[in-house]
């Protein structure tokens, strides 16, 4: 793990290495899967989630992985849930057509048969052999966005409502105990 302090000039510090980073070296370091936490030197306030945001926006526009702003505007109004909320609507796109295509092939290879151009055991094969071609592409389809929802939400560090519901029940007990204490003096 690197630890990294970030000073008021704004200069980062590799603890771990001894060195100054760049914003740029920070978002290879990350990208080649080394865990990183960045920590403010004089409050010793954890800051690698704003950092990493940080880095997310300066991404260049023109790559595949960049994150559209407004994406990114959309999570910040929305919280946690609108990363699953897109995910969802990607897969239920993608089902409604191999869905569609499914019928389509139906139509098409029926079709065939009827007029003779293919026998009926070759039109059921050709099924066969295009139902599976689409459900191993809608399960690769389902597979790699749950893998990019998963790899962005660990990029972000956001906490989710699971944790945010524990640290309330910690502080709702805490509250208690304090008010027992009081009420004991």
């Amino acid at each position: 793990m690197h630890i990294i302090k970030k000073y008021a000039n704004r200069k980062l510090y590799d603890t771990t290495v001894k060195r100054y980073l760049t914003m740029d070296y920070l978002s290879e370091l990350i990208k080649s899967g080394e865990e990183v936490s960045i920590i403010d030197n004089e409050t010793g306030d954890d800051l690698t989630s704003a950092i990493v945001s940080q880095l997310l926006a300066r991404e260049d526009t023109n790559t595949d992985k960049a994150v559209p702003s407004q994406v990114l505007m959309q999570m910040l109004r929305k919280g946690r849930g609108t990363l699953f909320g897109y995910g969802k609507k990607y897969v239920s796109l993608w089902q409604s057509a191999l869905t569609m295509s499914k019928d389509e092939i139906e139509k098409l290879v029926n079709s065939l048969v009827k007029e003779k151009e293919i026998s009926e055991s070759e039109g059921k094969n050709l099924k066969q052999e295009i139902v599976g071609f689409a459900n191993n592409l809608k399960s690769w389809i389902i597979d790699n966005i749950d893998q990019r929802i998963s790899d962005a939400l660990n990029g972000i560090n956001l906490s989710s409502k699971t944790q945010v519901n524990e640290l309330k029940d910690r502080v709702d007990e805490l509250t208690r105990k304090v008010a027992e204490l009081e009420k004991k003096k």
